[in-house]
């Protein structure tokens, strides 16, 4: 018997495109909201595409959003999914889970001209902890996004659109990245069997 690994289930997915990414590395993961599976599980993965005030408001109704907060495992939340982690998110003044300090903000183009959201290959540089082991600094990742993490204590990783911004954030057992790791190719997949292998 392998690992356990569970993808969270609420109202916000792009999940089967993380459950072929990690059928791609060899890996098998459960799908579900069921609070004992989820505590069960070796490793957590948390994706989201979508909106944050309806996905906290799922999440809240089905309890999962103070057993996300409790889990001891290593979780790992992915785009929408690393937001809701975060303390609160200018999407709709939604209060998120507020296992990182820092706040989600609107990308405001100004002069700039830049698209909103930002949708493709962006650079992730001044990489730490061990989710990056392997992965060159300055890597290539995909990335679709209106609302960025501000930089701050639990920064791992830095991208820069309109301005520079977390993409990816570590807190103790808890791990999350703005980019879409089951997109970004080889770079991806290493990440995602680094996470497997913490």
């Amino acid at each position: 018997m392998g690992e356990r690994i569970v993808i969270v289930k609420y109202n916000a997915g792009n999940i089967q495109s993380v459950l072929y990414a990690l059928e791609r590395i060899g890996k098998q993961a459960v799908v579900t909201d069921e609070h004992e599976q989820i505590r069960l599980a070796d490793k957590v993965i948390f994706p989201g595409v979508g909106e944050a005030s309806s996905a906290m408001a799922y999440l809240k109704e089905r309890g999962l959003d103070q057993l996300l907060k409790e889990l001891k495992q290593p979780v790992l939340g992915i785009c929408l999914g690393m937001q809701l982690m975060c303390l609160h998110s200018e999407e709709n003044d939604t209060e998120c889970l507020g296992i990182f300090d820092e706040p989600v903000i609107r990308f405001v183009a100004g002069g700039t001209g830049m698209k909103i959201p930002q949708i493709g290959w962006n650079r992730v540089v001044e990489t730490s902890s061990q989710i990056f082991h392997g992965i060159p600094d300055g890597s290539y990742f995909y990335f679709v996004h209106s609302y960025y993490a501000a930089r701050g204590a639990h920064t791992i990783g830095v991208a820069d659109y309109i301005q520079p911004y977390s993409a990816a954030l570590h807190k103790n057992n808890f791990y999350g990245v703005q980019f879409h790791p089951e997109k970004s190719a080889g770079a991806g997949e290493q990440l995602l069997r680094n996470f497997l292998s913490i």
